[in-house]
């Protein structure tokens, strides 16, 4: 039985239609294309990881700000308080060093507009940062579909030269470059849809991280101005709940 199962094996056709074979009927031009969406895919996907990992820094970030930062008695002390790369520790710093600056200016403006400018100065710096890679998400899920489009189109004008030279169109011989033309298409579709939908996605965490700093930034306006009266409130610890009171023994 299995010398039979391993002999009708052996005897069965071989697929030539298939992906590899596709490519190599395509020639330089197939594994060119090929090679440019590999390479626009695998830079899509690190683009992707790198800012997740790099947007979640941040949300810790707020997270150990609100919790630990309005704690202390100075922006000094609070500062001291987060960590060195913390992009809330760079707008404190920035806001300190832009109060210190203001009486240094030799033309009078308003202190409320001197550090407002400075902590958006600040905020745009980080936001810049933030939204590096993301224009090439946006750039390959415009491009990627088109080159696989040229891919397609390379594919059926093989077709039609192998027609044109069988004088007919028969299956065998316009299968490998139909077959190539639709690889492409989906190639540059597969490469399209997860740039697009990954640029979308970390477009809202950013919009989230820049409302969560623009508020940040207001409360440390809010509190120079006032000179420490003004800030949020911070977290209270909740109170114990109490205990339910017994419930009546029921009448006999």
């Amino acid at each position: 039985m299995l010398i039979e199962i391993l002999a009708a094996g052996a005897g069965a056709p071989q697929n030539s239609f298939g992906f590899w074979e596709a490519m190599e009927q395509g020639g330089v031009i197939a594994w060119f294309t090929l090679g440019v969406l590999a390479i626009m895919s695998v830079s899509s996907f690190y683009i992707l990881f790198s800012k997740l990992f790099e947007q979640n820094k941040v949300f810790k970030q707020f997270e150990a700000a609100q919790s630990t930062f309005w704690r202390t008695g100075s922006l000094k002390e609070g500062a001291a308080k987060l960590d060195k790369n913390s992009a809330y520790r760079q707008i404190v710093d920035d806001a300190i060093k832009a109060d210190d600056d203001h009486s240094k200016l030799t033309d009078p403006v308003e202190a409320h507009d001197w550090l407002h400018g400075s902590i958006n100065r600040s905020q745009d710096t980080i936001n810049s940062k933030l939204a590096t890679g993301l224009p090439w998400l946006a750039t390959v899920g415009a491009t990627s579909p088109f080159i696989g489009l040229f891919g397609t189109v390379i594919g059926i004008y093989r077709a039609l030269i192998k027609i044109g030279i069988a004088g007919q169109a028969s299956i065998d011989a316009v299968a490998g470059p139909v077959g190539e033309a639709l690889i492409m298409t989906a190639l540059g579709l597969g490469v399209a849809v997860p740039a697009v939908l990954a640029y979308n996605w970390l477009q809202g965490r950013n919009k989230r991280i820049a409302e969560q700093m623009s508020a940040f930034s207001n409360d440390v306006l809010g509190y120079m101005a006032s000179d420490g009266n003004v800030k949020p409130a911070t977290a209270k610890t909740a109170a114990p709940a109490k205990a339910a009171a017994p419930k009546p023994a029921a009448k006999k």
